[in-house]
């Protein structure tokens, strides 16, 4: 009988065979990410004392395949070859919205309907995203790339969660909060115990649920304490599409606009209208590097009115034009490093 189908047949029988897990890497992923992701099937062998897991890595082409640091990685396979897997995680970084390899998407769905459960890590759910592999599911991604998959797939379900285990797809945001989907998935397989001292291992004295936020709550981000502030800035995160004034920002707070420019001024060193462009740019660029909407387009959906206002106001913030942005993106290829 051929190797692989001795595989399909003991893999599900407890103590017979590993579940075999594939990582495909694709170039510029995560190296965080991916490690919380594998070093906990590592961590379920040494201290179960015997091989519950096995993992192979997979790339587009076969070769070692870098990480967003340099690190080079060595695949055990290439795409389409006929291994056998229980699940495959992608591993993505940088800007996933750029990979678009048609027989990597094919072989994806090919392991889907096999049955092989299908895992995203970081910006990993936007090639499963893209494959076809997320409707009718939950799913989530890196807090980084939702502007952009928003724009692409208005129609999944995200929610912006740590991780969503759903049915066969799971998907994470990614950095250390892999180890966290990893201990649930241990603790379905093997028990609470194992789960919890692969978590010991790795110094993780609190498993988060999957439904935690991605970021940190504005009040430690910007290391403010005024409510009224921080009321004034949610808002404004609620409405860059669309920027309300200071009145209206002021009266949510309820502040007038003097006084709230004096919170800004005095809490975060700046105006409310800067502070506001600033938000405003920062999800252009996202778009402008993760889309391929045209430049209006990421103007609009950024609340400006005009191109001409949308150009200067970028290019005296980040030192380029809109233009030459997705230009420099263009030519990076396929393969780009997280923005700053």
């Amino acid at each position: 009988m051929p190797q692989n189908d001795v595989r399909r047949e003991t893999a599900s029988i407890p103590g017979r065979s590993p579940q075999v897990v594939g990582f495909l890497l694709v170039p510029g992923f995560a190296l965080m990410s991916y490690a919380s992701a594998i070093e906990p099937l590592r961590a379920a062998n040494r201290l179960a004392g015997r091989e519950l897991y096995a993992w192979r890595h997979v790339s587009v082409d076969g070769a070692a395949v870098q990480a967003s640091n340099g690190l080079g990685i060595l695949a055990d396979h290439r795409i389409g070859d006929d291994v056998y897997l229980d699940a495959l995680f992608v591993c993505a970084g940088g800007n996933p919205a750029l990979f678009d390899h048609q027989p990597t998407l094919a072989w994806l769905r090919r392991l889907a309907q096999r049955g092989v459960k299908i895992g995203g890590v970081s910006g990993g759910p936007y090639i499963l995203a893209r494959a076809g592999l997320l409707h009718g599911y939950r799913c989530t991604i890196h807090w980084e790339h939702v502007p952009a998959f928003v724009e692409e797939f208005p129609d999944l379900e995200l929610t912006r969660t740590l991780y969503e285990i759903d049915r066969d797809r799971l998907t994470c945001a990614g950095g250390i909060a892999a180890l966290d989907m990893m201990h649930v998935l241990i603790e379905r397989a093997h028990g609470h115990d194992l789960a919890a001292q692969v978590s010991e291992w790795f110094l993780q004295t609190e498993t988060r649920l999957g439904s935690g936020p991605q970021r940190m709550s504005l009040r430690e981000r910007y290391g403010v304490a005024s409510p009224r502030l921080l009321t004034a800035l949610a808002y404004m995160e609620m409405h860059r599409e669309e920027p309300v004034s200071r009145d209206e920002l002021a009266s949510a707070a309820g502040v007038s606009v003097r006084q709230l420019e004096r919170l800004f001024a005095d809490h975060l060193g700046t105006t409310i209208g800067d502070h506001y462009l600033r938000l405003r740019l920062k999800r252009a660029q996202s778009l402008l590097r993760e889309t391929t909407l045209p430049v209006i387009e990421v103007a609009v959906a950024c609340g400006f009115v005009s191109a001409s206002h949308f150009s200067r106001a970028y290019k005296s913030r980040y030192g380029r034009s809109p233009k030459a942005e997705r230009t420099s993106v263009a030519r990076s290829g396929a393969v780009g490093r997280r923005p700053d």
